[in-house]
């Protein structure tokens, strides 16, 4: 937890947060709530009843305050350019979304406190997305890093499957079939309720894909043996720290061959974008924008 609990009320939402059965996503949405919820309190700007209760902490005439100095930008943890801007539109959504969530996890019912939805923003159109694939299969006729091998494989994959980050870095090897034929997506939807834990869809491979996974995974096989072994498709290309300072100050390394984590993947998105070769005009600024695109596509030509 960002910060350690003392108010009965805010033990009691720890609780139901590790409850919780949502994507990493709205977790890490659902932490933002709580950690200004308990500034809200450390403030004294909240009513005093809210401390002890978590029903009364999420009551309306505890949230209405809550969510004006929230939106101010006085509950941030940190500053922004020296300062506490109010948090942007896009954000004011979320909390709201989130506030509702955690309420019907309490049984209580939605105050529908957003202004409506966010508006997303456009998606590659169904010729971008060809010629991404074009793009693509011109790598694979050549020369390519590791870097790049690994991004390829993930943009393959995810035309095939319009998979969220993070079902792409849940995959593991056993997730496909012999030859790379076919792949298990376990789907796990922002709002929080999907398969995760069910069978999940085998959704067959392109040629694209299936020669993309050819390169990748003896490369992968490599990086694996020497950090002792994942089963995780996704892995990291270079030794870095776990962000995590020990008591004498100094963190973990971690050696090439990591399971990758959900940031690593955007990270590699955003930076391959950027670095390859014809990626810039074909791909959206966000991973989540293309996945859009691609799911939008596969639904068209299913009808």
């Amino acid at each position: 937890m960002p910060t350690s609990p003392k108010f009965s009320a805010i033990t009691a939402l720890d609780g139901l947060l590790d409850d919780l059965g949502v994507s990493e996503a709205r977790r890490r949405q659902l932490h933002m709530v709580r950690g200004e919820l308990q500034r809200a309190l450390d403030r004294d700007a909240l009513p005093v009843a809210a401390r002890r209760s978590l029903q009364r902490l999420l009551e309306k005439e505890s949230i209405d305050p809550y969510v004006r100095l929230a939106e101010s930008g006085a509950l941030r943890h940190r500053r922004i350019e020296g300062g506490y801007p109010a948090t942007s539109p896009p954000t004011n959504e979320i909390r709201c979304r989130c506030i509702d969530l955690l309420r019907e996890a309490l049984g209580l019912p939605p105050l529908h406190l957003g202004g409506g939805e966010v508006q997303l923003q456009p998606v590659p159109e169904a010729a971008t997305l060809s010629a991404l694939y074009r793009q693509l299969d011109q790598y694979l006729g050549g020369e390519m890093s590791a870097a790049q091998t690994r991004l390829t494989a993930v943009l393959a994959l995810e035309l095939d499957t319009a998979a969220r980050s993070g079902e792409l870095v849940s995959l593991r090897t056993t997730h496909l079939t012999e030859e790379n034929t076919a792949v298990l997506i376990r789907r796990r939807p922002q709002h929080g309720v999907g398969d995760d834990q069910g069978e999940g869809e085998w959704i067959e491979t392109s040629a694209l894909t299936r020669a993309a996974l050819d390169r990748w995974r003896p490369i992968r096989k490599d990086l694996v043996e020497r950090a002792h072994g994942t089963s995780k498709l996704w892995v990291s290309l270079w030794m870095n720290h776990d962000g995590l300072l020990d008591a004498e100050g100094g963190t973990v390394i971690r050696p090439a061959g990591m399971p990758l984590e959900e940031n690593g993947l955007i990270t590699s998105y955003r930076v391959g974008r950027l670095r390859y070769e014809g990626l810039r005009t074909l791909l959206p600024l966000k991973l989540d924008r293309l996945r859009r695109a691609v799911d939008a596509e596969r639904q068209r030509t299913a009808l």
